[in-house]
């Protein structure tokens, strides 16, 4: 027997305009402004420059219409997965350019470059070779990485050109055709370790004694090289530390990574357009948001006279009407945008200029080490707004400070206890730590114990785990790879 029943729930939503708002607050400049000229291209209601919209707040009284835009009719609920979905820009869309005309160019012309598999295939070409050899040493190629290795071992290489080009070779063939590879330029390309690399790079310059004791070096005993143990290297050879040090300078001038240049060379650099920018006038902190997060924006006033239109008129048909409605659905949509593009422009402001107060010391001097213990609900608390919503400010955002320009989540840091028991950050002690380190005897670095003991008389006592963590976030090496002869 079927059973009815009703249930009450109570339900929290985020309503489109909300979601709206915190979708544009998380946008950094640049994909702010290809987000404002998709809505001006999808919504012909909506325009930008100077004008009054007065007429359009006027058309909301009229009785004919609900807040929708629609006569009489109940509108369904708004599905919000709709408005969760990603927005697919099309490239035709991304050409902005809202900003005022007395702003700096900021645009960057790139020059499109060779490939670097190219690069190595041009030079293949130059070399006579035979038909099967030509694909086999272009297979080669393809299995080169950015950093200019061969990472696979040549025998899943023999499986793959048996089974994708039907040729079938030895190993040994495989490793001459190989060695022809790494005839290539960049010097080193097309070697299977860092040892193979350095040493081909040390064999092709002209013979000196230094560079025929590096060779030995890397052929003998790499690993005492790696780790930087100078003193087995001296028994080892018989030489003295002069002579050794001379061989480590002409290793230490070779590229590990010879693909890595030119790859870098033919990137696209990622362009940063500061959302911020904070000037130091007379001594006080002078805040401006960039221009293009504020752009002028209005009501198609042609929309408000086809609305003006039907209500003058005294015959209505039902087309007219469904033609208003859609009207009336875009104008409604071009305030809500209108309305969040306000919202943002504030809710940013409002987040830099917490944060530009509570670090004020650091932005008056560029010393890292005035910079405060922060986190984000200290901000969130002093602009009575959610940890989310500042988080989205400072993980996209930067400011342009006279000491460069900053991304904003880098104002943030956890705080510890000094000697003294006041609160410091945790930035101001890894600086200390990356000062004392430049700082120290390279032919006898110091140790995460010793490191923590120098940093305790310095008024932080830290442990030496909290050292060592803080020295790997340095991306700093431990003492024995920092050792130098």
């Amino acid at each position: 027997m079927l059973k009815q029943s009703l249930n009450f729930k109570l339900l929290q939503k985020l309503s489109p305009q909300q979601i709206q708002l915190m979708k544009m607050i998380q946008l950094p400049t640049q994909a702010f402004e290809q987000r404002l000229k998709q809505e001006l291209e999808e919504n012909p209601a909506l325009e930008s420059g100077k004008e009054n919209a007065d007429e359009y707040e006027d058309l909301n009284s009229d009785d004919d219409f609900d807040s929708a835009g629609n006569e009489n009719i109940e509108t369904e609920d708004i599905n919000i997965d709709e408005y969760l979905s990603d927005d697919e820009i099309p490239n035709y869309k991304t050409q902005a350019n809202n900003y005022s005309s007395d702003d700096e160019e900021k645009h960057i012309p790139y020059a499109s470059g060779t490939s670097f598999t190219q690069y190595l295939k041009n030079q293949i070409n130059t070399i006579r070779l035979t038909d099967e050899e030509v694909i086999i040493t272009d297979f080669l190629i393809g299995s080169i990485d950015d950093s200019g290795y061969i990472r696979r071992d040549l025998i899943d290489i023999l499986d793959d050109l048996a089974f994708t080009q039907n040729i079938f070779t030895t190993k040994e063939e495989l490793e001459r055709l190989l060695k022809i590879v790494q005839q290539l330029d960049p010097a080193g390309v097309g070697a299977r370790d860092l040892m193979e690399c350095l040493l081909i790079q040390l064999k092709r310059k002209k013979e000196k004694p230094s560079s025929t004791l590096a060779i030995k070096i890397l052929e003998n005993s790499f690993d005492h090289f790696v780790k930087k143990h100078y003193t087995k290297l001296l028994q080892k050879f018989h030489i003295s530390e002069e002579t050794l040090k001379e061989a480590i300078q002409q290793i230490e001038k070779l590229n590990p990574k010879p693909g890595g240049s030119f790859v870098s060379s033919n990137k696209i650099a990622e362009q940063i357009v500061p959302d911020f920018t904070i000037r130091i006038i007379e001594g006080e902190l002078e805040l401006t948001l960039n221009s293009r997060n504020v752009p002028e924006l209005h009501i198609s006033n042609e929309y408000n006279n086809l609305l003006k239109g039907y209500k003058d008129s005294k015959n209505k048909s039902r087309s007219q009407k469904d033609a208003v409605m859609f009207i009336k659905q875009k104008l409604d949509a071009a305030k809500w945008f209108i309305d969040a593009v306000k919202q943002r422009q504030q809710t940013l402001f409002l987040n830099m200029n917490a944060i530009i107060q509570h670090q004020k010391e650091y932005f008056l001097t560029g010393d890292e080490r005035k910079l405060k213990p922060m986190i984000l609900k200290d901000i969130a608390d002093v602009i009575d707004m959610d940890v989310s919503t500042v988080s989205r400010v400072a993980n996209s955002k930067y400011v342009s400070t006279p000491y460069g320009t900053k991304l904003i989540k880098e104002f943030f840091s956890e705080s510890m206890k000094n000697d003294q028991g006041e609160d410091v950050s945790t930035k101001e002690i890894k600086k200390i730590l990356e000062t004392v380190i430049i700082e120290e005897d390279k032919k006898k670095p110091l140790t995460d114990d010793k490191l923590s003991i120098v940093l305790k008389e310095k008024g932080y006592p830290i442990a030496r785990r909290t050292i060592a963590k803080y020295r790997e976030q340095l991306n700093i090496p431990v003492a024995r790879l920092r050792k130098e002869m």
